[in-house]
């Protein structure tokens, strides 16, 4: 693939922080994006967006946005519809595609609709879930934030998450879990993520040495090819664009079951996203131009 000169893409944003949950890992991403874009020539600079963030956009005088913000504001929608008031081209998936993604609970309804597998959703009554073991998460966060594996009404109890409002349950799967990054509509190679504590939470997202990756994952090559297709189809079903990851689990001989799609995942050059572009021999910087070149606005096409 040809790369553009760097003049093309303006005066760039690398927007980072936040004000969600994610907003640590987030400055951490949006650092190593920066750097890998001032490294090959882009003029680039980095946006720590904590309270006006239109003030902040506008005073930047920026032409194009790289978003590498997580969780609310940043991942949903909002940000997105912001650049799109702005006429600033961003990259990522557009206000429709990311505020569907965040919403876990309706996203799961449009897979289901494509033909795509997800977990059994499981009722969460005035006492807790209809049946146990189940996983209870957040509707609206991600990066792991709020998940809970919960074995015994007991354990209902002492999270003292209170009434159903904002969480949902879903049945366990067991098998392989992998994440599946899909850059500009094409499948990278499935990374196998292996949680030493048998949950791929926060603390094992983030915590060094607490979770094994395998790149590709260990799995048939006909199985690999196949996670990669449905990938691509969960992709094209929400709407998605940049370079979104599907989180999956792959049963013995079963069908992939898609845990959800992260529509901005994260950019440490330890993340899931570069592992994959690294074995398919692309390197940080032209990952991160990839994504770059790729901007556009969801009612105005390119720059």
């Amino acid at each position: 693939m040809a790369e553009r000169n760097p003049r093309d893409f303006g005066h760039v944003g690398v927007l980072m922080g936040g004000s969600s949950a994610e907003r640590e890992i987030s400055l951490k991403s949006g650092a190593a994006v920066l750097h890998a874009l001032q490294r090959t020539g882009i003029d680039a600079i980095g946006l720590d967006l904590c309270d006006n963030w239109a003030a902040a956009i506008d005073a930047a005088q920026i032409e194009r946005a790289f978003i590498v913000l997580h969780g609310t504001l940043g991942e949903d929608g909002a940000v997105q519809g912001l650049l799109e008031t702005m006429r600033i081209p961003y990259t990522g998936s557009g206000v429709t595609a990311s505020a569907l993604c965040m919403d876990k609970a309706l996203s799961k309804q449009v897979l289901n609709h494509a033909g795509l597998q997800t977990p059994v959703s499981i009722p969460i009554n005035a006492d807790g879930p209809a049946r146990y073991p189940v996983f209870v998460k957040p509707v609206a966060e991600g990066s792991s934030i709020g998940l809970h594996h919960v074995a015994s009404a007991a354990q209902w109890q002492a999270l003292g998450l209170g009434h159903a409002d904002g969480w949902m349950a879903e049945m366990p799967v067991n098998g392989t879990e992998i994440a599946v990054s899909v850059l500009n509509g094409e499948a990278l190679m499935p990374v196998e993520v292996s949680p030493k504590s048998g949950v791929y939470d926060y603390a094992s997202k983030y915590t060094s040495g607490a979770t094994d990756y395998f790149c590709p994952a260990r799995l048939p090559s006909e199985t690999l090819r196949y996670c990669m297709d449905r990938a691509e189809q969960a992709v094209a079903a929400t709407g998605c664009s940049g370079a979104p990851r599907v989180d999956m689990i792959v049963p013995d001989g079963g069908e992939p079951v898609i845990l959800e799609i992260n529509t901005i995942p994260g950019m440490t050059e330890t993340s899931l996203l570069p592992k994959a572009a690294a074995a398919a021999g692309i390197t940080f910087e032209q990952l991160c131009r990839r994504i770059l070149a790729a901007a556009r606005l969801q009612h105005g096409g390119e720059q």
